[in-house]
């Protein structure tokens, strides 16, 4: 079983309960306007330049973005973090882009895990088949939903696709019991305005199985990985977004979940 990846990233901790091996996947049917992970988006391996120095002597270089892997060597590198996963109640992410654009090679990534007693989360952005999910839910410990936009038409404006899907498989996950944590991204004007922010609560409120609620302030240094692979950023003026401000919106927050974080 082979699939595409652009990255690994041992001792993540913003992924998940405890240290985890954060596993990025090439390809993502969204494309948010503040996206920090442009390299995602092609479900093609891609090549851009990247200037390296030697003393005080700049040159290009051609990287890859993407490669392909099998199922065995993304198990090989996983098992190396077995003894932190163990002290620290971690385990594996798949994140990306979106791993269930990938269903096959994620789901048996997902399996391989759970048939060692490795600990796994699926970051995703929601937009999959129900079939999907729930071919998913018996190797998946829990679940790191993206919550957005409520309004639909907003949601297509700024992410290129609806979010009926998204909400409909929320509703899947919850109903069967699932582990959930929801992770929002702060916007300025986007997704932060108070009808959206209310909206969310509204649909959080009537969800099951929510154990966090993480919110994840607009950072800008997505504007360089875009003008390496020149592409376009439709954010390019937009600061960072004030932590004073994402904690005064987590506050509000918290009657909603258990545990109410800034930044996951």
């Amino acid at each position: 079983m082979k699939g595409i990846i652009f990255h690994t990233r041992s001792f993540s901790v913003n992924a998940g309960p405890g240290i985890r091996r954060a596993i990025f996947f090439k390809g993502c049917p969204l494309r948010c306007s503040w996206c920090h992970n442009p390299e995602s988006h092609s479900f093609d391996i891609e090549w851009m330049q990247v200037t390296q120095r030697i003393g005080d002597k700049p040159f290009c270089q051609t990287r890859a973005v993407g490669k392909d892997t099998t199922v065995q060597e993304i198990m090989r590198d996983i098992r190396a973090d077995i003894p932190f996963f163990e002290e620290s109640g971690g385990g594996v992410t798949l994140t990306g882009g979106e791993p269930l654009s990938q269903p096959e090679f994620a789901i048996a990534i997902l399996k391989a895990c759970t048939q060692e007693g490795i600990h796994t989360a699926l970051d995703t952005c929601g937009y999959a088949s129900q079939e999907v999910f729930e071919q998913s839910m018996p190797y998946t410990n829990v679940y790191l939903f993206d919550l957005k936009i409520a309004d639909d038409g907003k949601h297509r404006e700024f992410t290129g696709q609806g979010n009926g899907d998204i909400l409909e498989n929320l509703s899947f996950i919850s109903n069967a019991g699932k582990n959930i944590i929801i992770r929002i991204p702060l916007v300025k004007n986007i997704t932060d305005t108070s009808e959206n922010l209310d909206e969310l609560k509204t649909i959080i409120s009537r969800t099951k199985g929510i154990s966090r609620i993480d919110l994840l302030p607009y950072h800008s240094l997505a504007q360089h990985k875009f003008s390496k692979q020149g592409k376009d950023y439709s954010l390019a003026q937009m600061e960072n977004y004030p932590r004073h401000k994402a904690q005064e919106i987590a506050r509000s927050f918290e009657r909603l979940a258990p545990v109410v974080s800034v930044g996951g």
